[in-house]
């Protein structure tokens, strides 16, 4: 979360309309109940605030229009987490998922309505379900709803849901409920008497405050954990002050006697553009047909080459030429949006190059593997960079095919490094544990690889523990498995120099739309062993099928060449299908799991146009609920946003943050360095095609 928040707030929203105020528990609302609004797509909030005796922390995502998501910890901070030998003086910490989904959007007449749940994947302490509606009028916008559970505790009328059933009459209590937590417990979903909520909001419109009224449906006399609150009257009112377009600060009166303070950073990361790139070199300039050479015979191109790699990004493998087409093989090094890349390499092939070559084409590769070709007419491209013609225009001398095998003269064959390595800094952290709530380690990592041949290559890595609080880390958490990833905390303790990745990888294409890659050493920090992958990915297709098989061995706590007893053949297929609604993509994977459990993981994802990414996934397993413990199945959201969106620099990498409630042995997967089907995400030509205009920066 401190990254999160760091880069929160290193760059606000775009949005041109403000974006909705959270409630204190994250996601559209007032104080301590939902509304119906939802933000814009693509709308990212992090949210912090204490009304005694919670301390709420909220991470809220919009990938969808109608979809709002949130995770969430919260700190009962007068409740001990567990025996003080352990956790010390820290307090109860609970960790829940909410859901949230638009039925109707609002009209000039009508209301706009939601149905949502919180706590729906967690231990319920804070469960409830609710529909509610939202109606503006000019700076005004009221909102009224039921609820059930925690949010209508008060019951102030019979179920209506009663008449499909006396079991909507009565809510189930914990007590009675599984006691692994993390279970969708439906049994209790719109059961019990519900309670009506809602209130107001007022945007002054000249200044950046809101104020919010708000009537609750919590009596607080059936708190968890016995932690009833003194309630003088079920009435909440606050500001909301919008330092920032990104920067929110509350203040409320809640209960009728308890303050209320919080924080939210919030930015759009559909819609958030890259920061000015002023350590990137200016793009070559494009020479008129006079100045420029006629004879491809007579062209410097290792000078090319390296001109191309330079200012384009392109690490050059071959350079070759058929008819009046002339081709550049390589690798993407910098560039995240290709067309960017192909932009500034086909200024420097034309200005190299005469009247006798129409045509210039990248060929993609990852890792020696073909994968994808990108052509530009070069006439049309002049007449873009001309202003002579726009972008839709220009998109007809454009084209993108599969890699095929031809006849070519080859001009210049590249002679790549054998070796290359670089130094780097790490984060990681592990939140919500009993021994402390944010365990953090910063490490300086050296990455190496070297290179037998460009399709055979050996990479590894040493990481030195710099900074850490893991000295708390006394917990291992109980398990029924084996204990295949719940060893964290040797791994973390056990030598402040490991060696996370010691491995020999070797990639081939194995037929048109067929890619393979096998390898073998330690794969990654807790397993070593060997394995093999292979894809199918039709060219031109939204969908595509992986299957992996490895054989691992657990290594020795020391992350060096030991290994301890347990091992495990483990495995899976994949399919991958991309819906064409709204940039959702698919992945459902079958197989083998590092505990030896047989299973299924449900992976959803929004892509969105600039490489951004929102998703969540969830694994079931033949374990049963008891065995796997605490969390009954793996489950967790994630944000991937491209570094490029960061930094004044172009980058091709990519910052991961994911909140899973806990780790578990069930449902755990090799983490592997390489996958094919990331590296031939360039056979997706959305990437490309939606950032077309990138191609002539």
């Amino acid at each position: 979360m401190i990254p999160l928040a760091g880069w929160l707030l290193a760059g606000g929203s775009l949005a041109s309309d403000p974006a909705p105020t959270q409630s204190d528990f994250g996601g559209a609302g007032l104080w301590q109940t939902p509304t119906a609004r939802m933000a814009e797509e693509g709308e990212l909030s992090f949210t912090a605030n204490r009304t005694r005796p919670y301390s709420r922390y909220n991470v809220t995502m919009q990938p969808l229009p109608w979809l709002e998501g949130s995770f969430r910890y919260i700190a009962v901070t007068n409740r001990p987490y567990g025996q003080p030998s352990l956790s010390g003086d820290q307090s109860y910490k609970d960790k829940s998922i909410d859901l949230k989904l638009r039925l109707r959007e609002e009209s000039r007449y009508l209301p706009e309505i939601a149905v949502g749940g919180r706590d729906l994947g967690g231990t319920g302490h804070f469960g409830s379900e609710y529909f509610v509606a939202s109606k503006r009028f000019g700076p005004v916008d009221a909102s009224l709803g039921l609820a059930w559970g925690y949010m209508g505790n008060r019951g102030d009328i019979s179920n209506p849901f009663s008449i499909f059933g006396s079991r909507f009459d009565r809510r189930p209590g914990r007590d009675e409920l599984p006691d692994t937590g993390g279970e969708f417990n439906s049994a209790t979903y719109f059961r019990g008497a519900p309670a009506f909520f809602g209130g107001i909001s007022y945007r002054l419109p000249s200044r950046p405050l809101v104020f919010k009224l708000e009537y609750e449906g919590n009596d607080y006399r059936s708190e968890p954990h016995d932690n009833d609150q003194a309630q003088r009257f079920p009435v909440n009112l606050g500001v909301v002050y919008r330092i920032r377009p990104h920067l929110d600060l509350s203040v409320a009166l809640e209960r009728g006697n308890t303050a209320m303070f919080g924080l939210t950073l919030h930015t759009n990361v559909a819609r958030r553009s890259e920061p000015a790139k002023v350590l990137d070199p200016p793009p070559a300039v494009r020479e008129s047909a006079a100045g420029r050479g006629a004879d491809t015979a007579q062209v410097d191109w290792e000078a090319v080459s390296r001109a191309l790699e330079d200012n384009a990004g392109i690490r050059v493998s071959r350079i070759s030429r058929r008819d009046a087409e002339l081709f550049v093989t390589g690798e993407q090094t910098r560039y995240f949006y290709p067309a960017k890349g192909v932009g500034r390499a086909a200024r420097i092939v034309g200005n190299e190059v005469g009247g006798d070559i129409d045509w210039f084409t990248w060929v993609s590769t990852r890792e020696a593997l073909p994968v994808a070709e990108t052509s530009v007419e070069l006439s049309r491209f002049d007449a873009l960079l001309a202003h002579d013609i726009d972008l839709d225009e220009f998109r007809r001398g454009v084209e993108r095919n599969p890699p095929l095998p031809r006849r070519e003269h080859v001009l210049y064959r590249a002679d790549p490094p054998r070796f290359s390595g670089g130094w780097s800094l790490g984060y990681s952290q592990n939140i919500g544990g009993p021994d402390a709530f944010i365990l953090y380690q910063v490490s300086a990592g050296y990455q190496a690889e070297y290179r037998f041949r460009p399709d055979l290559w050996w990479s590894g890595a040493l990481n030195a523990n710099l900074l850490n609080n893991y000295d708390k880390f006394r917990y291992t958490a109980p398990s029924r498995l084996p204990r295949v990833r719940t060893l964290v905390r040797e791994y973390l303790t056990d030598s402040r120099i490991t060696m996370p990745q010691f491995q020999l990888t070797a990639s081939r294409r194995l037929g048109t739309d067929w890619y393979g890659l096998a390898y073998a050493g330690m794969l990654e920090s807790m397993y070593g062993g060997v394995g093999a992958e292979v894809l199918y990915r039709p060219f031109g297709e939204r969908w595509a099928v992986g299957a992996d098989l490895n054989w691992v061995r657990q290594r020795g706590f020391g992350q060096d060449f030991s290994f301890r007893d347990y091992e495990v053949a483990t495995g899976h297929v994949t399919g991958y299908f991309d819906t064409r609604y709204r940039g959702i993509n698919v992945a459902v994977s079958a197989g083998r799991y590092l505990a030896g459990d047989w299973g299924a993981t449900f992976d959803v994802s929004r892509v969105f146009a600039n490489g951004a990414r929102m998703g969540a996934y969830a694994t079931f397993t033949n374990v049963s609920s008891r065995d796997f413990g605490e969390g009954s199945f793996d489950k967790g959201i994630y944000l991937s946003i491209p570094f490029d969106l960061l930094q004044p620099r172009s980058t091709v990498n990519r910052a991961r943050f994911v909140w899973a409630p806990l780790i578990r042995d069930g449902g755990a997967r090799l983490s592997k360095r390489y996958t094919l089907y990331t590296l031939t995400e360039d056979r997706d030509g959305d990437l490309f095609h939606d950032n077309l205009d990138r191609i002539a920066d």
